[in-house]
């Protein structure tokens, strides 16, 4: 039986329908490439398994093999690991430096700093700030309050990871190979592109396909009603390991004010420090347009030709069951305009302590429907910016900009 590329039948049964289907970018090298700053990134060898791990081979544009690899040669960057991140140090007004416990030893250290730049990812660097007592903390039931708030993120099984599965029983596809740039989508429903006259929901979605490796046991998908045990398992398992595909419709999920981040009251780490807790509300129109998308992805599937298309279910309530997982989430510390709507100007500074910058999807005020990736990357450059211009000018970025929006 001759492999079939499944690129070409998502693209081929999207234009079908209408569709203006494109290959996804992605940050993968089709051929070796030395940067400007000197490091060699080497050519893809669609190694398989390559979502969720890191490049042995060094074919990934990743800040391993780039930023990182070039600050480790100037000799002024120390990576020290096992280091727990407990609090910013400051004085009220300026930060100090970073109060971390070493996790070998369970000694506590302080780190002297003229500049602190937190890039925990969302959950640490909303908790990291609650736990120092910078920035005013969100209060939904009075609106007031700023750090933690407009918690957002393309969750499992209301924006993304679901869709529709396709089966197939005389096509085979090579799903073990796979790569970020081996993938597809539509954006004929992203945002504004979609007419929204008669639609029930705001935003839009992207209708994907990729391949990134499917790896064995964790990609044992088998036709709703097989039995989950048993000889019939165990020959659906087997068959259908290489004759299914799966489309997906990442959505946006808009800010509520319902979905936010605070300290957990009960639950605490090992170090005896509050957890962060997350509470999540999904919206009416959150579920319709999860509904519309996976119409779309059920209507696109059946064009490619599979024999069983399964549809996937949106809860009518929020469902935080063992499949809720993402690699995308925001907010807790937005951006905007002045400290009256927001925890950091453009810079990712913040507007209460200059001279802490807070970079990463934190400060997604809401999310699109793509990923993140570039334009966090985009924010970190804007970041490393504002450093070289606090630095330059002496401080008072924060300032100007308040005065300017009448925030003083």
């Amino acid at each position: 039986m001759k492999t079939t590329p499944t690129i070409t039948l998502f693209k081929d049964a999207s234009k079908k329908l209408g569709y203006h289907p494109y290959h996804l970018p992605s940050a993968n090298m089709s051929q070796a490439y030395t940067n400007p700053d000197g490091e060699l990134i080497n050519g893809c060898m669609y190694c398989a398994f390559c979502e969720e791990y890191g490049c042995g081979f060094n074919a990934k544009s990743s800040p391993t093999v780039t930023v990182l690899a070039t600050a480790e040669k100037t000799g002024h960057l120390e990576l020290r690991n096992n280091a727990n991140v407990t609090r910013v140090a400051h004085d009220g007004t300026r930060a100090t430096g970073l109060v971390y416990t070493d996790t070998n030893t369970g000694k506590t250290y302080e780190q002297p700093a003229d500049v602190v730049v937190l890039a925990g990812f969302v959950f640490n660097n909303t908790r990291l700030l609650l736990l120092s007592d910078i920035g005013k903390p969100y209060d939904p039931k009075t609106g007031n309050g700023i750090i933690g708030k407009n918690f957002t993120g393309h969750f499992t099984n209301i924006s993304t990871y679901i869709g529709a599965r396709g089966f197939f029983k005389d096509k085979k596809f090579n799903t073990f190979m796979g790569t970020g740039a081996l993938g597809a989508t539509i954006d004929d429903f992203s945002g504004d592109n979609k007419d929204h006259s008669n639609s029930d929901y705001l935003h839009g979605f992207e209708v994907h396909y990729s391949q990134l490796g499917a790896r064995p046991i964790a990609n044992n998908h088998v036709p709703k009603g097989t039995p989950t045990w048993g000889k019939v398992f165990k020959k659906n398992s087997i068959y259908y390991y290489n004759r299914n595909l799966f489309i997906t419709p990442q959505s946006g999920f808009l800010p509520n004010k319902n979905s936010y981040m605070d300290l957990d009251p009960t639950y605490k780490d090992a170090l005896g420090n509050p957890l962060l807790r997350v509470t999540c509300e999904y919206q009416d129109q959150d579920r319709k347009r999860a509904r519309a998308g996976v119409a779309v992805c059920k209507q696109i599937m059946q064009q490619m030709g599979a024999d069983i298309v399964d549809v996937d279910d949106v809860p009518d309530d929020t469902n935080f069951n063992h499949r809720f997982f993402t690699d995308h989430f925001f907010g807790g510390a937005i951006m905007g305009e002045g400290p009256h709507n927001s925890a950091v100007n453009t810079f990712s500074q913040m507007w209460d302590m200059e001279n802490l910058f807070v970079v990463g999807g934190s400060s997604f005020p809401h999310n699109s429907n793509y990923n993140p990736t570039v334009t966090i990357g985009a924010f970190a450059y804007r970041a490393a910016e504002g450093i070289n211009k606090y630095f330059s000018q002496g401080g008072g970025l924060v300032q100007q900009a308040k005065t300017n929006k009448g925030d003083t």
